[in-house]
């Protein structure tokens, strides 16, 4: 503790210096970031590390697994993040960040007894989709690091279709002005991985090639649609 407590000294005395006017920047006028990310709270995911993010760049959520609890069904810090990000900061990008190793994905790739952590099994629980997605399609005699791998990718694609049901994220998206991402970070490599909505796989996220986006901006309503009418 100490030794962060020492950094914080430096901060003070050596960064913030460097740094003071685009901090008076945004104390004065406010923040404008540029994406919401939703990261596992995981001490060796650093989401502005990742990103290469200086302050006021990016809006950041982070809790054990990277979950996004449908709407509704768990008022907290999640959904009020979500919320906030979009109607109040006009954020028009949201990732949802898984990573290789976690400890969250772990439990449910291993079926741990989590009997004396009740409240990390209830929060898991938004995550039982993505546990039965790889319990059910997935070969049995997979190694345990791959199916670590694999809980940590699906639990990302559950993840996002929570994200769907937030209001604020669903009327966004219908207007076209809201771009949703999963990505996955691979600690072992420093390798970042993004969904391909249109393959539904994975793909490295690569300098000067095609970002792959999970669902891409694009005004989508369902009664735009004409239909012939029926003959009275």
């Amino acid at each position: 503790m100490n030794e962060l407590i020492g950094r914080v000294f430096d901060f003070e005395t050596k960064v913030y210096p460097g740094e003071s006017t685009l901090y008076n920047q945004l104390a004065n006028h406010g923040q404008s970031p540029k994406a919401l990310m939703i990261s596992c709270a995981d001490s060796r995911i650093v989401p502005e590390q990742i990103m290469q993010a200086a302050p006021g760049d990016l809006f950041v959520c982070r809790n054990a697994g990277n979950i996004v609890p449908p709407h509704a069904s768990q008022l907290g810090g999640v959904t009020a993040t979500v919320e906030y990000a979009v109607m109040v900061l006009g954020v028009r990008d949201v990732i949802v960040c898984g990573h290789s190793d976690c400890g969250a994905m772990k439990a449910l790739a291993t079926n741990a007894d989590l009997t004396a952590m009740p409240n990390v099994a209830a929060w898991l629980r938004h995550s039982h989709a993505a546990q039965k997605v790889c319990a059910e399609n997935y070969p049995a005699d997979l190694s345990d690091a791959d199916k670590l791998r694999n809980m940590a990718l699906e639990n990302v694609v559950v993840q996002l279709a929570h994200l769907r049901t937030h209001p604020s994220i669903a009327s966004g998206i219908a207007r076209g002005e809201i771009a949703l991402h999963g990505w996955y970070v691979d600690i072992h490599a420093g390798q970042v991985l993004g969904l391909d909505g249109t393959t539904g796989r994975f793909a490295p996220l690569r300098e000067g090639a095609p970002m792959p986006v999970a669902h891409p901006q694009g005004r989508r309503l369902a009664g735009e649609t004409l239909y012939a009418q029926a003959a009275e």
